[in-house]
Parts: C-alpha cells; structure tokens; sequence
C-alpha cells in the first residue's frame, strides 16, 4: 500500500477467495501482527489458533447459522481467543488483535473477513463460541471473539467513498443533538 489512509480506503470485507495458498512468510507476519497488538495492562491475554486444514475449515464453516460459509472456502483462518480470566478487556484485546491482523493482510493484497462468533449461535441453539471450543479443543475459560478468514481475493470490491463519510456522527468539544 502507499500509505495508511489508502490501506484503510482500499480494506472491504471479503467472503470470496481462490485456491491459491497464502505466502507461509506472509502468515507468520499476519501472526505477528497480532502479537504486536496493545492490550490492556500489556495482559496480552489474547491467543490464536491458526486453521489450515480444509476439513477444519469446513467444519468451522457450521459454527453459526449464517455468514460462516465463507470459512470452508479461505486457505486460512485465525480464531481468535482470549483467557477471560486475566483482564475484563478481553474483548476489546483481541478486537484490536483481529484488526491489525486485517490490516497486514490488506497491505500484502489479501482479503480478509471478520466473522463473529461470541454471542452467536448455530442452527441448533449451540452456541457458536461452544462449538468453535470443542472443535479446536480450547480451554473453557477462553472466550473466543471470532474468526478471521484470509485469502486472495476471488471478488472485487469497491474502495470506500470517503466523501460518503458520516461525518454528522463526529462531536467536537461535547455532544450535539443531529436529530434537530
């Protein structure tokens, strides 16, 4: 990427993705990323399980009832956890971790999707955060934020408009009713 602000205008959510393996120098720099990422108290309660295995991948694909499909399909996905034991900020943790490993994907050309897991669920009532636990064998006291899917990108999307900002949802000095 050129700069910054171009990586953030160019990154888009992509759920489509060929077969062509991801880089393994590319994967151990999107882990690192991740690991470089702040976190409250410096607790870095966060960890991360990387999937390569297609069947996992399939399997992983049926951890919520919509908009997990888009797993079987990526070369690569990266659970995201955390011990929930160690900080309260946990989700705020590794919601940070995720979007820096989005983002060093974004800037190597790669597409990268967020899909949510706490507080879902599949089509039978499990919880999805259950689910994920018991296929990947993660401990109990982990919750697990989401999963990242990553791939070269088998769609394209258009960048975003930034004179399409909201820029009416920004408050200077204190709040301002907008709804006038």
């Amino acid at each position: 990427m050129e700069n910054f602000h171009e990586l953030l205008i160019n990154r888009r959510s992509i759920r489509r993705y060929t077969d062509d393996p991801i880089d393994p120098e590319q994967v151990k720099m999107i882990i690192e990323a991740a690991l470089m990422s702040p976190s409250s108290k410096s607790v870095r309660p966060w960890q991360f399980v990387v999937v390569e295995d297609k069947d996992m991948l399939d399997k992983l694909s049926h951890c919520k009832a919509n908009y997990a499909t888009s797993i079987a399909s990526a070369p690569l996905a990266i659970v995201v956890a955390a011990d929930t034991t160690k900080s309260d900020a946990w989700i705020e943790d590794a919601s940070i971790a995720a979007v820096f490993m989005q983002l060093q994907a974004q800037d190597f050309g790669l597409g990268s999707c967020w899909v949510e897991v706490r507080e879902r669920f599949g089509s039978d009532g499990l919880p999805a955060e259950e689910y994920v636990r018991e296929a990947l064998g993660i401990p109990e006291q982990f919750g697990v934020l989401c999963i990242i899917t990553i791939g070269h990108k088998d769609e394209e999307r258009k960048p975003i408009n930034p004179e399409k900002l909201l820029w009416e949802k920004v408050h200077i000095g204190s709040w301002k009713n907008t709804d006038e």
